[in-house]
């Protein structure tokens, strides 16, 4: 089964990528490839690893983010359910700083996109169904938690995010 991977750049970020890895389906099913080092490895900085994978279950119309931090690098999917994927450049010096850019990831089109550190991350569950969210983290040192994160509030007046929801169910750290 060969490995193919489809990578797309962001229209506004010279640091963000996306992937689309190549699915095989039969009768029972499909089956893909989400992470390949010799594919993937290439897009870090140098002594830069993927090292930490988390998974996010949701609700239908929950809305998880903005966050981040100084120095993780993300690579998210969507491996079931459809989400509103969102980032938000949150570098002070950046010709970028807090410009957004969004993307429809679900369980059909299998996108990923590399979320750089200094980047917020946020996402949407769109439709009826839960989504299951999926992280990759690349980070050196001790991983940074909720607690000593930046958090933006989802609505926030200067970002103007064109959000697919009025009134989302949130953490009590995003109200």
């Amino acid at each position: 089964m060969a490995f193919d991977l489809i990578v797309g750049r962001s229209k506004i970020f010279d640091d963000v990528f996306t992937f689309q890895p190549s699915v095989n389906y039969d009768r029972r099913g499909s089956i893909f490839t989400t992470y390949s080092k010799e594919h993937y490895q290439k897009y870090l900085p140098e002594n830069i690893v993927f090292i930490h994978d988390k998974f996010a279950e949701s609700k239908p119309n929950v809305l998880r983010g903005m966050h981040g931090d100084s120095k993780t690098w993300k690579l998210v999917t969507c491996i079931k359910g459809d989400i509103f994927q969102v980032i938000v450049d949150y570098r002070p010096d950046s010709p970028t700083y807090l410009k957004w850019e969004s993307w429809h990831l679900n369980d059909q089109n299998k996108v990923q996109v590399l979320v750089p550190p200094s980047f917020l991350n946020g996402y949407y569950v769109i439709g009826e169904k839960e989504a299951i969210y999926h992280y990759k983290l690349a980070y050196a040192g001790e991983y940074i938690d909720a607690a000593a994160q930046v958090v933006l509030k989802w609505n926030d007046d200067r970002l103007k995010i064109d959000w697919p929801c009025t009134e989302p169910i949130l953490q009590a750290r995003d109200q």
